[in-house]
């Protein structure tokens, strides 16, 4: 990928590079965190805040040092010198604001989902590349310290070849005004797997259920399945009617297992080496079958894990990308292959769970690691 830099590269009189300049977009829910981590990042200088409602705006503006604040995207790219926009908006937005963005030579990093639909996230990805700006999905899960080491035990073949993920994301949350409880949860899940996984998130077809027993009109409790290679299998459960919080992985290799429990800070990953063997290697689907089937009874551990904020971690990885001509671990491309599966979900719930093919993964989109 060729992506443009700015002239970032030289060394200012202190020897270090100067800061990038940048403006966060959305002041609501989660623009005050990426102000907070812009703020405090060496890479970056937070220069504006953008909100159609000004007095929002400036609140969040004065909780981190009074930087300007206004209330257009036009006014903002017309009036600010900067080098990229943090956009922190409702999804249905993010098209129109990812694609002036761009367009007006701006590096853009957007927070989950990429956009509302796959095509306009594919539009958007192929605007930044035809530009040779960076677009990256703020996939912050990615960035914590569980996924960097469950990402790595994949990929060192810590747990042999994948035979299946379970994963389960439910709580006791906000029923949202526009999006089933598939596309506010799931992905989360969808970009963590594409992180972990070898080759990323390709599933050729997938099938998902979903109820809404409170007559809301959306899903709020679903269920979505797809393949792996070798005939493996990933499961989520998401729901918004769990009267306990859960946030739980569980990875199962050939090798070992991995659990990633969220939401214990004493032990977040496990590593079980324990599982089901076959006494000898077949050859053959035959030779499975009538091979013995032996029990492994191994060791426990749990790996140490540096806590940091994993925000802080997106947001160096922004300016690396953007100063040294590389695409993101957490990429456009990245955000729409999510997408692809969000839409094949929306077209399986609408066949009464019936298996739904995967749209893009004929375009071959490369995975950056």
């Amino acid at each position: 990928m060729s992506i443009r830099t700015i002239p970032s590269g030289q060394l200012n009189g202190n020897g270090h590079r100067p800061k990038l300049r940048i403006a966060v977009v959305g002041a609501g829910y989660w623009g005050p965190n990426l102000a907070r981590n812009l703020k405090a990042s060496p890479d970056w200088d937070l220069v504006a805040i953008c909100d159609l409602d000004v007095e929002r705006g400036r609140k969040l503006a004065d909780s981190v040092g009074g930087v300007a604040v206004v209330e257009s995207l036009d006014e903002l790219l017309d009036t600010c010198n900067l080098d990229a926009v943090a956009v922190a908006t409702p999804a249905h937005t993010h098209h129109g604001v990812v694609m002036t963005a761009l367009r007006a030579g701006k590096h853009v990093l957007v927070e989950k989902p990429l956009a509302d639909s796959r095509a306009k996230g594919l539009e958007m990805v192929d605007e930044a590349k035809a530009r040779g700006l960076v677009l990256m999905a703020d996939h912050t899960y990615c960035f914590t310290p569980a996924v960097l080491k469950i990402q790595e035990l994949v990929a060192s073949g810590a747990l042999g070849d994948i035979l299946y993920v379970d994963s389960v994301r439910i709580n006791l949350g906000l029923v949202q005004p526009d999006v089933n409880v598939f596309w506010d949860l799931a992905p989360h899940d969808l970009s963590i797997l594409d992180f972990v996984l070898p080759g990323g998130l390709h599933p050729t077809e997938i099938s998902a259920h979903g109820a809404d027993p409170l007559g809301t009109g959306r899903d709020c409790v679903g269920h979505l399945t797809f393949g792996l290679p070798n005939d493996a299998m990933v499961h989520i459960h998401v729901n918004w009617l769990s009267p306990t919080k859960i946030r739980q992985m569980i990875i199962g290799g050939s090798k070992r297992t991995l659990v990633w429990d969220d939401l214990n800070p004493q032990q977040r990953l496990s590593v079980y080496d324990r599982g089901v063997s076959l006494e000898q290697q077949p050859r053959s689907a035959a030779d499975k079958k009538a091979s013995a089937i032996s029990y492994r009874l191994g060791d426990t551990w749990s790996p140490a894990l540096q806590e940091r904020e994993p925000l802080g971690q997106v947001v160096a990885e922004l300016a690396t990308s953007i100063r040294n001509h590389t695409m993101p671990r957490t990429s456009g491309e990245s955000g729409l292959r999510v997408l692809s599966v969000l839409e094949a979900v929306t077209q399986s719930l609408g066949t009464d769970g019936r298996s739904t093919i995967v749209a893009g993964n004929e375009t071959n989109l490369q995975v950056v690691r």
